[in-house]
């Protein structure tokens, strides 16, 4: 019996310390210290423990892109929770993944990320198994929600790094064909010139977040798709 008892507790130590190493996903020196944003998942915790939660809301996840737009008056016909914070990496997302996700039961989950990651010096192929582990471990625990990927919008101050994000959006892309529970939602087009740049009218001065026109046609675009499907 105490053998029994002490290989179910290896087994149960073994799972905890896998759980945590996944979610973890496996952070390197160079990568930013997630409890950077400690002020803001206490924001989303406190929001939570003073109001219920809807079920089958879209639930937005990532980086300032997605914090920056009012999701909830963007889409006066869905529900919406928005649990985006600025300057975040995946890895952030998966290490806060029990606070901006697992409380929710969404029918869809959207993520913009990856802006960030290539920026700070991510490779495309690191963020892409790091977005396969995450979205792995979501599927684990949300069977039958959809994902949808915005992709990596280009703009001019990190245009520098658009060959590699683009590379990262088509290999999503490829993703989204072999999974009928993955979406790949290209709202970056709407961003360029007839010249195939960034459309700096549509940016805030920084020319990295967009402004009201450059939502608005993110908006109009993305509830068309929604509301195809």
């Amino acid at each position: 019996m105490q053998k029994i008892r002490f290989f179910s507790f290896l087994l149960i130590a073994f799972t905890f310390i896998s759980h945590s190493h996944t979610l973890a996903q496996e952070l390197l020196p160079s990568d930013p210290d997630p409890n950077r944003f400690s002020s803001e998942i206490n924001a989303f915790k406190a929001w939570d423990s003073k109001n219920t939660a809807p079920d089958e809301a879209i639930l937005f996840v990532g980086s300032s892109s997605f914090r920056m737009w009012k999701t909830a008056d963007a889409f006066p016909n869905y529900t919406v929770i928005n649990r985006a914070f600025g300057g975040a990496h995946l890895t952030d997302l998966a290490f806060f993944y029990g606070q901006i996700i697992q409380p929710y039961q969404p029918s869809w989950i959207l993520i913009y990320i990856g802006d960030n990651d290539i920026a700070s010096g991510v490779n495309g192929d690191l963020f892409l198994k790091r977005y396969k582990e995450f979205t792995s471990r979501i599927w684990h625990d949300y069977p039958s929600v959809r994902i949808g990927f915005i992709a990596i919008k280009p703009s001019s101050s990190r245009w520098d790094y658009w060959p590699e994000m683009s590379r990262v959006n088509e290999i999503i892309k490829a993703k989204n064909e072999m999974d009928p529970r993955h979406f790949y939602f290209d709202l970056g087009r709407l961003l360029l010139n007839k010249d195939g740049k960034p459309d700096d009218s549509l940016f805030l001065s920084d020319l990295l977040h967009l402004n009201d026109d450059g939502y608005a046609r993110w908006t109009q675009e993305l509830t068309r798709l929604l509301s195809e499907l």
